[in-house]
C-alpha cells in the first residue's frame, strides 16, 4: 500500500535533485540516496525516471502556478493585478536556489526525446498564458495583449535563469506597463 507521504518524500528529493542539478545528470540511484527510500521502493512508486520527471514537473506545476494566482490575488486593482504578475516573477528570482523556469529547463534537457515532458511543458505554458487571459480580459482590456504580456514574462524567467538576479522581472514589468498604457481599451 502506497502512503501519499512516501512519495512526497520520493518527489521531495527529485525536485531538489532535477531542479538543482538537471534531469539528465541525475540518476535513479541518486533520487534513492537523497529520500531515503530503496530503490525498489522508488520504482514501485514510479516504474521509470520517466514517470518520476512527469510527476515532478506535475506537482511543480500546481504549486507554481497557486503560489502566482495567491499573490495576485492579493491586488485589488484590476490592472495592478496584470502587474503583480511579474512582481511574483521578481520575488521567484530572488529566491535562494533559483536555477530558472524548471519547465524551460526540462524542455531543454528532454523535450525532443521525451513526449510526455514536451507535453506537460506545453500545457504548464498555456495554463500561464491562460492566467494573464483571464487577468487581461479582467481589466477590461483586449485579448491581443495576451501574448506580448507572456512572452515578457516568459523572457524574464530566461533571462533570470542565465544571467541571474531580478533585474529582469523589472524590466519586463516596466514593458508590460508602456504596454497597458499604449494599448487602447477593449
Amino acid at each position: 500500500m502506497e502512503s501519499p507521504a512516501v512519495r512526497e518524500q520520493a518527489l521531495d528529493a527529485a525536485e531538489e535533485l532535477f531542479y538543482g542539478r538537471g534531469v539528465q545528470t541525475v540518476g535513479m540511484d541518486a533520487v534513492r540516496a537523497a529520500s531515503g527510500l530503496s530503490l525498489k521502493r522508488l520504482y514501485q512508486l514510479y516504474p521509470s525516471k520517466d514517470r518520476l520527471v512527469e510527476a515532478y514537473l506535475d506537482r511543480r506545476d500546481e504549486r507554481w502556478r497557486g503560489r502566482l494566482a495567491d499573490y495576485v490575488s492579493t491586488h485589488d486593482d484590476p490592472r495592478e493585478r496584470i502587474l503583480a504578475v511579474y512582481d511574483w516573477l521578481e520575488r521567484w528570482f530572488g529566491e535562494e536556489g533559483f536555477r530558472g523556469c524548471a519547465w524551460i529547463n526540462a524542455y531543454g534537457e528532454l523535450g525532443a526525446i521525451s513526449a510526455g515532458v514536451a507535453d506537460r511543458v506545453r500545457a504548464h505554458k498555456e495554463a500561464f498564458r491562460d492566467c494573464l487571459a483571464g487577468l487581461v480580459a479582467d481589466a477590461g482590456r483586449p485579448a491581443a495583449l495576451v501574448w506580448p504580456l507572456f512572452l515578457l514574462a516568459e523572457g524574464a524567467m530566461v533571462t533570470a535563469g542565465i544571467e541571474g538576479g531580478t533585474e529582469a522581472a523589472g524590466r519586463a514589468r516596466e514593458a508590460a506597463e508602456r504596454l497597458l498604457d499604449a494599448w487602447p481599451d477593449a
